[in-house]
């Protein structure tokens, strides 16, 4: 054993309160029985004497052994405890020791919390009971703590367990990962099982009921919640019954309705018998939706103020008007614009506003000149109109050239050209729902141009006038120059007279087609010629008639067309003509004209407003 280190060996510290009380019995006991030895051995040293001195000598001696043994008692209590006071301040101190050891080991070992880390933490971990290392130093009183007080054992963790941040806190990671993603899979599995089972349903509906009241070509697409077997056009039926197609891929069914709805109207459309692309039980897919009321456009001349367009209801009653000019000739109006020639004195100006009448721009002309006829074609987003130049002669100037250019107001006007040259023309109109024009010059020739190619003029043969043109059947009603009128496909160019009515009355003076019939505006006339009443008749396609609106000699029908889709009538009068004089402007009409809205239906009359020139018209009033 070396004797290099020679510190005393510290006894063991009581920790109880018994084990403290003991040891000061224990010390106590040992202190007096070494002053009993001390004594006993004084005795046994000491030489003889007579008995009377050896008497007194040992009453003094037991006097003061008496003493002694009281004094040296009393000091070996307080040296015990002192001692024990000592010894445990001493243990307290090494208990002190030992708590901040652990603690700083504690502190050393303990992995920070880690939601609050930033960056990954890695804390190693030492074996229980390694030795510190140089880079871990501990001091001279810890060591004596540890050596007295072993920390207990740190909590190993149960065997095939490892701390956090171990590959197999990944491993469990991603095993609970695993397990999430397969009841996913299963509940949709389960839901596309429960889908099949139930078969095809409806997931989305679109549909632009506003626009559909205005123009022909609308679509309501319906979207399955699967893919869709194919679909035949005789599975699909719309209520109330209106023209339609039919088109089909993957989930989406889209029906596009030919002509204009109804306003005020639901409309119901039914997929009989429609069966997921993978099988499964047939259903039926059902949706409806209601159109809006009706507006209308009216322009008002005011001989002695401003011009204004109006825009109302169809009592009436909540008349707004949108755009005012001292002279507003003609207009025209698309489901988001409106067109308006207004005059000026250097000549005509045209302007394309929003329908409220906000945001007017002008577009450009081919000169300085003259506009009339106009007319918008909103498929092909083009505004037309008939041209004549200020300074026209007979052998200077253009007069009354046919002009198409776009609403936007991006390009150039384009004039029609016939054989190379500028053809003036007699009569015109748009091909609805498309860009094609068909009009008749002065040479009588009836010609077609589609505006959106380069196919050039097509020619129709010779004609007096046009009627009108139907809405999506692509059929114009023109009249031949030896009177007869017909139907012209203007796809092919074949043709077929046009049915009389019944009861027959007699010839129109013009016709106006709408979906589901025409109107004919009828004069009735004297053996010398002279008009004794006037009659707007609707005919049904099967040929049958309904008058609607009669006036006698007095009045004047200047003007019947009928709304998009045919539910109601605009038919303008002249109330009391003879004595209603004519403006002066280029479009000259009666100063005080009416505009009697019917209900085809019932034949009854909704109301009539002041004005003219409505915006269910393609054209404006001819005089």
């Amino acid at each position: 054993m070396s004797t290099d280190d020679e510190r005393p060996e510290v006894p063991a510290v009581p920790r109880t309160r018994a084990e403290m009380r003991a040891a000061r019995e224990a010390a106590e006991a040992a202190e007096a029985e070494r002053i009993d030895r001390a004594v006993a051995s004084a005795d046994h040293v000491a030489p003889p004497v007579d008995q009377g001195t050896q008497r007194a000598a040992q009453s003094t001696a037991q006097s003061a052994a008496g003493a002694e043994e009281a004094a040296a008692r009393e000091a070996a209590v307080r040296e015990a405890g002192d001692r024990e006071v000592a010894e445990q301040e001493a243990a307290a101190r090494k208990m002190a020791a030992f708590e901040a050891a652990a603690r700083e080991d504690a502190e050393a070992t303990a992995l920070p919390p880690v939601p609050l880390a930033t960056e990954p933490v890695f804390v190693g971990a030492a074996p229980v009971g390694a030795a510190p290392t140089a880079a871990d130093p501990i001091s001279a009183a810890e060591a004596e703590a540890a050596e007295e007080f072993p920390a207990p054992p740190v909590p190993r963790a149960p065997v095939g367990r490892e701390a956090p941040h171990t590959p197999v806190s990944r491993r469990r990671f991603a095993l609970t990962l695993v397990a999430v993603l397969g009841v996913l899979v299963v509940a949709g599995t389960g839901l596309g099982i429960a889908s099949l089972l139930q078969g095809p349903r409806i997931s989305d509906v679109q549909v632009n009921a506003a626009q559909a009241i205005e123009s022909s070509g609308s679509r309501v697409i319906l979207t399955a919640n699967q893919a869709l077997a194919d679909i035949d056009p005789a599975q699909v039926t719309v209520e109330p019954a209106v023209p339609f197609t039919v088109d089909a891929s993957g989930r989406g069914v889209g029906v596009r309705f030919t002509v204009p709805l109804d306003d005020s109207t639901e409309y119901t459309i039914r997929v009989a018998d429609a069966v997921g692309a993978g099988g499964g039980p047939k259903t039926t897919l059902t949706t409806s939706f209601t159109t809006p009321p009706s507006n209308i456009f009216l322009l008002r001349r005011d001989v002695e103020g401003k011009d204004k367009i109006f825009l109302t209801d169809l009592s009436g009653e909540k008349a707004v008007p949108v755009f005012e000019h001292d002279k507003i000739n003609d207009f025209r109006a698309t489901s988001t614009k409106l067109v308006v020639a207004v005059e000026e004195d250097e000549g005509s100006r045209l302007l394309v506003m929003d329908r409220d009448g906000k945001n007017p721009r002008e577009l450009k002309l081919p000169g300085d000149g003259y506009v009339g006829a106009i007319q918008v074609s909103e498929r092909g987003g083009l505004v037309g109109y008939s041209y004549s130049d200020k300074e026209l002669s007979d052998t200077e100037g253009r007069a009354s050239v046919l002009v198409t250019q776009s609403l936007t107001g991006d390009g150039d006007p384009q004039i029609i050209e016939v054989a190379g040259a500028e053809a003036s023309v007699f009569v015109w109109q748009f091909v609805p729902d498309s860009a094609a024009v068909l009009f008749i010059d002065f040479d009588g020739a009836l010609s077609l141009v589609d505006r959106s190619t380069d196919a050039g003029v097509q020619a129709l043969g010779l004609a007096a006038t046009i009627q009108g043109i139907s809405r999506g059947t692509y059929t114009a009603i023109v009249e031949r120059l030896d009177g007869a009128v017909v139907e012209l496909n203007l796809a092919d160019g074949s043709e077929q007279p046009l049915a009389a009515s019944d009861p027959d009355y007699g010839i129109a003076s013009s016709i106006t087609p709408f979906p589901g019939g025409t109107l004919r505006h009828v004069v009735a006339r004297d053996d010398e010629g002279l008009p004794i009443g006037q009659v707007v008749v609707r005919v049904d396609d099967d040929g049958a008639a309904t008058p609607l609106v009669e006036v006698g000699s007095t009045d004047s029908i200047l003007q019947a067309c009928a709304s998009p889709s045919g539910q109601y009538a605009a038919v303008v009068v002249a109330p009391d003509l003879a004595n209603n004089a004519y403006d002066g402007m280029l479009l000259p009409l009666p100063e005080n004209v009416e505009t009697h809205l019917i209900d085809l239906a019932s034949g009854k009359e909704i109301v009539a407003l002041t004005g003219f020139d409505a915006s269910w018209c393609q054209t404006a009033p001819r005089f």
